[in-house]
């Protein structure tokens, strides 16, 4: 034996013996297996020993390096035990993933089906351009990997959403850990798409770098033994290092409070016979000495530079809980009760109590305070509750928001369509029923023209409800186009209307007032007494309702009627023109005015001569025809009528709109009654509508309050100021309609819109031509404002329900102008487009008080429902009086103008007088014709005198003398 392989035999036996001693104290210790090894150092703790052996997989081959097969570990029987080798083989259970084992189940996986993590993906053409992955051209089948970031995935599934590619892995790619995703370019339709998706971490490391089969170590039949190296653990102390600055210190320094700046010092001083001494305070009123009061406001600092330092902090509440309990004592309920007599006092008694001292005493005591109180009740409500009128100041809301919000809109292909909306009504008492009448859009020529297809067309009136915005709840038929139409404020179900042929038609649609106020279609309830089978099937068609009278084409109006209203319930109009208290309070009359010079009074109760028939003589009507106003049909013809002359000859005034001073729901007026002298035998009271009873007989009392004069808008664009009660004419003896007490010929157009103000009835707004302006009662000498001229033409005007100073003007442009008097007079507060087609008419209606909705209609048909803003619904403190105070600034700046209108006429006839007094002439005298034109003559000498020096003086003319004219 030679001495090398003595050495060898002793380092065995060494090696021996070491590996017995390690087994004594693994056998105290848990057994750590060895089979995995690394050739890096891997430190596991202070005086760890570091491992190491041979591995005979390759690079690449997607095992970890160190990681020997189980039976590499079995047959190396020369290996230390102790941390190098485990006793025994290991379990099946100890085989990691990245084992040959396991690597060969994972091939087997992939040839038999879809790996795990790995889901096919079709991509589009477009998804392949979004992501650059084109087949064939981004993407081979020798390179068809492609890494997409995973945010690029996210934002093509936001902005595409279901159209994109990968939106059916819209979870998984949100769960996806990693930055990047791998697409594999499926170039043989292996998984029956052209693209598939790795979704794990682990499924994209498989695909990027596959195990390798047959590798060493790894192979069934090629198993080769690995040699271990022998490892000595050495322990290496740790080496003190230098400490590097990472910036810590800083901020430690800067939470630290430091004085950055000197601290201010301030010195008091005292008299030494102060010190000690007793203080006294009392209280003193601010004014009484100068400085008294010293305010200390808060200012910006600009040389305050302070570095601001932010600090996140947090803190949590634990709010304390306490648990108790308590026991009451249950009684027995039973019912008591009690009578007594009041105690009173005697009279005696009462005289003593009311004479004694401390009564005496305790009644001046409380005097002061009781006055006091007494006060305070009359300025202020002590009862006003400010937590329920929060909502009504003006900080509430947001004011920002501003403009008209488009709420709905109601449109007819068959019946609305391409016409004009010539006017448009609320219902008074259902909420979202709106009514609109609709006209062909021709002129007068046109219709003539075109009579044959106008007689044929129907005209109607749409009814629609917010539950239905598709079809009209009611057609209402009448005989001729409809320009102006109202509901009855009493009795809804009553309509009047005004013809374009002159005639006034009356609808009754009270055996339809249920489908109003049912929902429409689907949520409308089935009648339950209905058997099956038997429904209706017209009973969601939209009924027509027919007119059920109209007047007598030979007693109405020659042209069409503009406008017609229904006159207040608390009053009427007699024969006379006096106007009587209504005992019944029916709005029983209407009023109507057209073209034709004239303003109508209209009755529905029937006359004294008509004799009440029963239904079996009288004329029937067809089936679903009211006979509410059978006695009006075709012999109704007005009671009183007032003409429109002139103050001058030259025609007459053509009447568009009106307004009278009488307003539904004001019965101020009924308490100014009194008796009247004349008995209107031919207007009996008791009838109301369709009843056949007879009046009382007694005497209507007359309102003397009632202002009987109206503004009546022309055709020509004046505002006239008429008396409707006739009166005795002095030259000719007969009764008449008295001439207009004054008229002003302002706008440069019909007159479009009438309207007073709810709140100040006294105040007159008037549209027409491109110009609007506001009249006031009693001031006759023109309007109190006067607007500039527009742009476009003005078609329509109405003030706002809820806010004194605002209304709306509507354009032909199709835009609504919003007037707020309070904010500006000159322009329009804001100033919105509603429709492309001019706006015919406009009404603003308070739903709710925290809802305002204004209808506007316009040439195409088309009715707009716009949402007006809480800024222009809901009125400001005091509005109503500063309005007021407007007007009466307004009328006295009138009456300036008035009296500067005299003063200055004055002044002209002083100057005329003083020029005939040097003239020579009497100031009585009345010059003749020659002596006027000689004087014409003299002046335009003189003028032409004075213009050939000033053109002498600009050099158009040459130097030389002019000779006078002849005279």
């Amino acid at each position: 034996m030679s001495d090398t392989e003595g050495k060898e035999t002793d380092k065995e036996k060494q090696s021996a013996e070491q590996s017995e001693k390690d087994e004594d104290t693994s056998s105290k210790k848990p057994a750590t297996p060895s089979s995995v090894k690394s050739k890096s150092p891997t430190p596991s703790g202070p005086g760890s020993a570091r491992t190491g052996s041979k591995s005979g997989s390759k690079p690449g081959s997607g095992v970890n390096k160190g990681v020997k097969s189980p039976q590499s570990s079995a047959k190396s029987k020369t290996a230390p035990k102790a941390n190098v080798k485990a006793k025994g083989k290991p379990k099946p259970e100890d085989k990691r993933e990245d084992t040959p084992a396991a690597s060969t189940t994972a091939d087997d996986t992939e040839e038999d089906g879809i790996p795990d993590g790995v889901f096919p993906l079709f991509m589009a053409s477009k998804t392949q351009e979004i992501f650059h992955c084109v087949c064939d051209e981004d993407v081979t089948k020798d390179e068809p990997f492609k890494l997409i970031p995973k945010q690029d995935i996210i934002e093509d599934m936001k902005m595409r959403a279901a159209i994109s590619d990968f939106s059916v892995f819209k979870q998984q790619i949100l769960d996806y850990p990693g930055e990047e995703i791998l697409v594999v370019y499926d170039y043989d339709f292996k998984y029956e798409q052209n693209f598939y998706v790795a979704m794990t971490e682990e499924a994209k490391e498989k695909i990027l770098h596959p195990p390798v089969k047959g590798r060493e170590g790894g192979g069934e039949d090629g198993e080769e033994e690995e040699e271990e190296e022998d490892v000595v653990y050495t322990y290496v102390p740790p080496e003190a290092k230098e400490w590097v600055s990472q910036g810590s210190e800083k901020e430690i320094e800067e939470e630290n409070v430091v004085d950055n700046r000197r601290r201010v010092k301030v010195s008091i001083r005292r008299k030494r016979l102060d010190f000690g001494a007793p203080c006294t305070f009392e209280d003193r009123n601010v004014s009484d000495a100068k400085d008294g009061y010293v305010e200390c406001t808060s200012y910006e600092d600009k040389t305050f530079d302070l570095k601001v330092i932010e600090l996140d902090k947090g803190t949590q509440a634990i709010p304390s809980i306490s648990d108790t309990g308590t026991q009451t004592d249950w009684k027995y309920p039973r019912n008591a009760n009690t009578q007594y007599y009041p105690r009173e006092y005697s009279e005696q008694e009462r005289e003593k109590i009311a004479s004694s001292k401390p009564v005496k005493d305790f009644v001046g005591t409380v005097a002061a305070r009781f006055e006091l109180a007494l006060q305070q009740n009359e300025i202020m409500n002590v009862f006003f509750n400010d937590w329920l009128n929060l909502g009504d100041s003006d900080s509430f809301g947001n004011k920002a928001d501003n403009h008209l919000k488009e709420y709905q809109s109601f449109t007819d292909l068959q019946f609305s369509k391409e016409k004009r909306i010539t006017s448009i009504q609320w219902h008074p008492s259902i909420k979202g029923v709106v009514a609109v009448a609709v006209a062909e859009r021709l002129t007068f020529d046109e219709r003539i023209d075109n009579a044959a297809k106008v007689i044929m067309t129907p005209s109607l009136i749409l009814i629609w409800s917010f539950t239905d915005p598709i079809h009209p709840q009611l057609l209402l038929e009448a005989p001729d186009d409809i320009y102006s139409f109202q509901f009855n404020p009493v009795d809804p179900n009553i309509i009047v209307g005004g013809c374009c042929n002159g005639q006034v038609v009356l609808w009754d649609i009270s055996a339809h007032a249920d489908r109003l106020k049912a929902p429409r279609g689907g949520h409308r309830k089935k009648e339950k007494n209905v058997l099956p089978g038997f429904e209706d099937p017209n009973a969601l068609k939209t009924p027509i309702v027919r007119y059920c009278a109209v007047s007598s084409i030979e007693h109405s109006h020659k042209a069409a009627i503009t406008d017609i209203q229904w006159v207040p319930d608390h009053m009427e109009v007699n024969r006379m023109g006096i106007p009587q208290e209504n005992r019944f309070l029916n709005c029983v009359q209407i009023m109507s005015c057209a073209t034709d010079h004239c303003v109508m009074f209209w009755d529905t109760r029937p006359s004294k001569g008509h004799q009440a028939k029963d239904d079996d003589k009288g004329p029937k009507y067809p089936m679903g025809i009211a006979n509410t106003f059978r006695h009006l049909d075709l012999q109704w013809k007005p009671h009183l009528r007032v003409n429109l002359h002139k103050s001058e000859p030259g025609g007459d005034h053509s009447a568009t709109k009106f307004t009278i001073q009488e307003r539904q729901g004001d019965r101020s007026a009924l308490a100014k009654a009194t008796d009247s002298v004349d008995k209107d035998l031919s207007q009996t009271g008791g009838f109301s509508f369709g009843s056949n009873k007879p009046g009382s007989g007694k005497e209507k009392k007359t309102l003397q309050s009632v202002n009987t004069h109206f503004y009546v808008g022309t055709e020509d664009g004046e505002v006239v100021y008429v008396d409707w009660m006739p009166q005795k004419d002095q030259d000719t003896g007969k009764i008449q309609t008295p001439k207009p007490d004054y008229y002003h010929s302002l706008h440069d157009g019909p007159v479009r819109a009438m309207e007073r103000s709810p709140f100040i009835k006294e105040v007159v707004l008037c549209v027409g031509g491109w110009t609007f302006s506001l009249w006031k009662e009693n001031v006759s000498s023109g309007p109190i404002l006067f607007s500039a001229a527009a742009n476009v033409k003005l078609s329509a005007g109405h003030w706002s329900p809820s806010r004194p100073g605002v209304f709306f003007i509507a354009k032909v442009d199709g835009s609504v102008d919003v007037w707020d008097l309070l904010d500006k007079t000159h322009e329009p507060s804001i100033t919105q487009s509603v429709s492309p087609s001019p706006i015919t008419t406009i009404y603003p209606f308070q739903v709710t008080q925290k809802q305002q909705l204004l209808a506007v209609g316009d040439d195409a048909g088309t009715l707009h429902i716009l949402e007006i803003p809480w800024s222009l619904r809901q009125p400001t403190s005091n509005e109503l009086n500063g309005v007021s105070n407007y007007f009466e600034r307004e009328v006295k700046r009138r009456g300036f103008v008035v009296q500067r209108w005299d003063f200055r006429e004055a002044e002209k006839r002083e100057l005329e007088a003083e020029a005939k007094r040097k003239a020579g002439i009497a100031p009585n005298v009345v010059l003749t014709e020659e002596e006027l034109e000689y004087k014409a003559k003299m002046e335009y000498a003189e003028y032409e005198k004075e213009e050939a020096n000033f053109l002498r003086e600009l050099g158009l003319k040459a130097e030389e003398e002019e000779p006078l004219p002849e005279v």
